[in-house]
């Protein structure tokens, strides 16, 4: 499907989303080219929503020339295993940004997330999720509820490297970088000061995770200081979640990583009235996407009922990122209106409250009629010409520049981490471990599931098969690579049946490796 919109001239910024750096200023008398975008019909009711949605922005006078990109199911099933084609990237790259609706991923092995492919590949780190409650017209029990989710989009346990180590247990692994981290929380201070907002609250499980979580939370604390007008706050993300659930209010923008973005910015779209409203923008230095929070929905597809608000209000994110921002405010407020006037999908209609009930293409209908209109209760909506998120967020070199150490640390090789496959007990084991060592190495303690069960071991753990056994030098003893190598050799030929290692590494004196608990 190729698509030209009418021409409506002018340009301006969103408060609602992260952007690439704006469009250059207009000739005067110079009516501006259609935007390219990419656009991705997607499965379920992605069809549907995304046809509600281009009509309404057809009808706004968004200058739109749309291409065809097609991912997905079909394209999974069709033997691509990525879910997109290479014809699919080259559509990417002639694009401006990508406009997509929901896509499923075939149930089985052998299938990776493709919405975790594309942020990934095209370098989108920054998730912009907002979440408004619209209360009285949508039922919500936090009416004041205002809160913007920043969401690190690349890392995390949503690298996706998993493996099955033994018969029992498998494992997934949690990967956190410092540039990672300090793009996504100069993001969210940059989305803050930009769009006027008081607050950032850094999520987190340090308390646990005391490297990868811990550095986020230091990466939190060194780039909030370059902020001071701005209040700072870190909160553990189990309580964080509660506090979300129960008291939105207390938040502003929230910064957090990609799991626990995933999970609260969830909550937070559904605290607002229905996860069906909730708009995403994903960004990076020469990519954007934009999307409905919500899923494809198969179970109501092809039945016209599904709401396209989250893809329309990711639509309005997209018209302000490419410099349309009076056709963005134009949808927007309408919008509005028609939420304000009870026209209302199946989500969100109450019997006694809502004045329609309509199906995708009836609500479509009702915001162009509204095109136009301001809203009469709930707040209008206006961008600013200035003051675009992407002149204060950093590319990744210079957000690491700005807060990382320009020298390396020092590195020092203390030992390593050897994880087994055995149904021997604890005792059993370090004693073979012991012995196969013979002495290059002194075995230090042996965890199972992360809790140290040799020396001194409580008999009440339970234990699985999978055992780290941890190698470390003793203080003043020289450990390299050979080392290593050799005990592994001596592990191998005693019958150790080994699955992984880690190398113990200091840097700058501070162990870059946890205990163990109990340790």
């Amino acid at each position: 499907m190729k698509r030209h919109l009418r021409p409506e001239p002018t340009q301006e910024i969103d408060p609602m989303a992260t952007t690439a750096p704006s469009p250059k200023p207009l000739t005067p008398g110079t009516a501006p080219a259609p935007a390219t975008i990419a656009v991705a019909h997607g499965d379920g009711i992605g069809p549907e929503i995304m046809d509600a949605t281009l009509r309404v922005m057809e009808a706004a006078g968004a200058r739109l020339h749309c291409l065809p990109l097609e991912l997905g199911e079909a394209v999974y099933l069709a033997g691509h295993s990525a879910g997109i084609t290479a014809e699919g990237w080259d559509t990417i790259e002639k694009a401006q940004a990508i406009l997509k609706a929901p896509i499923t991923t075939p149930l089985g092995g052998g299938y990776k997330s493709l919405n975790v492919t594309l942020r990934k590949t095209l370098g989108l780190y920054a998730n912009i999720r907002p979440s408004r409650a619209y209360a009285p017209f949508v039922p919500t029990l936090h009416p004041a509820m205002d809160v913007v989710v920043v969401r690190e989009n690349e890392e995390d346990l949503y690298a996706g490297i998993e493996h099955r180590q033994t018969e029992d247990v498998y494992q997934c692994l949690k990967l956190v970088s410092r540039p990672g981290c300090e793009r996504i929380v100069r993001h969210a201070f940059a989305y803050a000061r930009t769009n006027g907002r008081k607050k950032v609250t850094c999520l987190t499980k340090s308390n646990i995770m005391k490297l990868t979580d811990g550095l986020f939370q230091r990466v939190f604390a060194e780039i909030g200081a370059e902020y001071p007008d701005i209040a700072q706050q870190h909160m553990i993300i189990d309580i964080g979640a509660a506090r979300l659930a129960c008291r939105p209010q207390d938040f502003d923008v929230i910064v957090t990583g990609n799991l626990y973005g995933d999970i609260i910015s969830d909550i937070a779209a559904e605290l607002t009235g229905s996860v069906g409203l909730g708009a995403s923008a994903n960004i990076g230095r020469d990519h954007a996407m934009f999307e409905a929070i919500h899923g494809s929905a198969p179970d109501i597809a092809g039945q016209g009922i599904a709401n396209p608000s989250g893809l329309l209000l990711a639509g309005v994110m997209m018209l302000v990122h490419l410099g349309q921002s009076e056709a963005a405010a134009r949808i927007h407020n309408a919008w509005l209106r028609a939420i304000e006037d009870g026209q209302h999908t199946a989500d969100i209609y109450r019997e006694g409250q809502s004045a329609a009930r309509l199906g995708t293409e009836g609500f479509a209908d009702a915001v162009i009629a509204r095109l136009g209109q301001l809203p009469q209760t709930l707040a209008p909506i206006s961008y600013a010409a200035e003051g675009s998120i992407a002149s204060a967020a950093p590319a990744a070199d210079e957000g690491r520049a700005a807060t990382s150490p320009r020298n390396a640390p020092a590195r020092e090789l203390r030992g390593i981490d050897v994880f087994v496959c055995s149904r021997e007990s604890a005792d059993a084991l370090a004693a073979r471990l012991a012995e196969a060592a013979d002495g290059l190495l002194p075995l230090q303690m042996l965890t199972n599931r992360g809790v140290k069960v040799w020396p001194g071991g409580h008999e009440a753990t339970f234990c699985t098969d999978h055992w780290r056994c941890r190698f470390e030098a003793k203080a003043n003893q020289a450990v390299n690579k050979a080392m290593l190598v050799e005990l592994q050799r001596r592990l191998a030929a005693a019958g150790i049946d080994f699955v992984k290692t880690e190398h113990l590494i200091a840097f700058d004196g501070a162990p870059g490796y946890s205990l163990g608990q109990g340790q």
